[in-house]
């Protein structure tokens, strides 16, 4: 029996910023997806777990149909992508690796190798690496282009966060904040001290944060989010996936939860104001099991 639910909270935010100069910045989306017919499969990293990975085979095709293409280009261990490909075939699917440069993703060849794939998966490691590969390449172009006829694209940790654009990449200008009196990361929620920067774009008006409560990962989310208060952030823990299908709302697979911050209808703090704040945010806590309707805002518990 499914119920509205009862974490719904209203989030009062204020506190100092800093600003430094950035490595990397955001730019605008190098893409868009016009009703894909694909779904994917987002993993907060962490042990995957097998209904995650047989729910990612069935919307690949099923076992037996299934061919899942391995793209480890956020690892620098040279046998991540072997390790993805024996855990796919172990559980029935077709798989294979390909560990590209940014050379080979500029190559028609590499692009036509994409057809066959009815799924894609982006093992763990720093996103930023995916997307020195990729960005503003023919392959990324038709990794969209594959979601958008109707493959699965999905990844764990590094993975997931290349979903989104902006995509976080891990980076803080400002650790410890105005005070500058610690070396812990993301103590603080400030203007311009996320470092976000191009993803693939593929969950639409959403940005995406992995590791999400192992991690404590709030502040750098809530920062983002109150910068683009017109895009969901959603928070995903290890072991736990959020489910995106066509024509469905968003679900959440595994055994933990993700927690998604809405700011569409909250008053933020206008960009030059030296302080970060905001009122009316809603935010929902969402056990395997929940939904949630981007297009409502609307969430339901299991």
């Amino acid at each position: 029996m499914m119920r509205p639910t009862a974490l719904a909270l209203t989030v009062f935010l204020c506190l100092g910023c800093a600003s430094a100069p950035a490595s990397r910045d955001a730019r605008s989306s190098s893409g868009t997806i016009a009703q894909p017919h694909g779904s994917l499969v987002i993993v907060g990293g962490g042990p995957r777990g097998d209904a995650i990975t047989e729910k990612f085979i069935a919307l690949a095709g099923g076992a037996g149909k299934a061919r899942i293409l391995v793209l480890p280009m956020a690892s620098s261990l040279p046998e991540t992508g072997a390790e993805s490909v024996a855990e796919w075939r172990k559980h029935g699917a077709s798989a294979w690796s390909e560990n590209l440069t940014r050379e080979e993703a500029m190559r028609p060849e590499t692009v036509r190798g994409l057809d066959s794939a009815t799924g894609i998966w982006f093992p763990g490691g720093d996103q930023v690496r995916i997307m020195a590969v990729l960005d503003g390449t023919p392959t990324a172009a038709a990794i969209r282009a594959r979601y958008a006829a109707g493959a699965v694209v999905g990844g764990t940790s590094a993975g997931a966060a290349v979903m989104s654009t902006p995509m976080l990449t891990g980076d803080e200008r400002a650790p410890g904040g105005v005070r500058r009196d610690t070396t812990q990361s993301f103590i603080t929620i400030a203007r311009e001290d996320v470092v976000v920067t191009n993803g693939l774009g593929l969950v639409s008006g959403a940005i995406i944060d992995q590791h999400f409560l192992r991690r404590r990962r709030h502040n750098r989310l809530i920062s983002v989010v109150l910068e683009h208060p017109n895009m969901l952030a959603i928070g995903i823990d290890e072991s736990t996936a959020l489910v995106v299908e066509p024509g469905k709302p968003w679900t959440i697979l595994g055994e933990s939860a993700a927690i998604v911050y809405d700011a569409r209808r909250a008053t933020v703090s206008a960009p030059g104001a030296p302080i970060l704040g905001a009122t009316d945010v809603r935010m929902h806590v969402l056990p395997s099991g929940s939904s949630f309707d981007p297009a409502t805002g609307a969430a339901r518990l299991p």
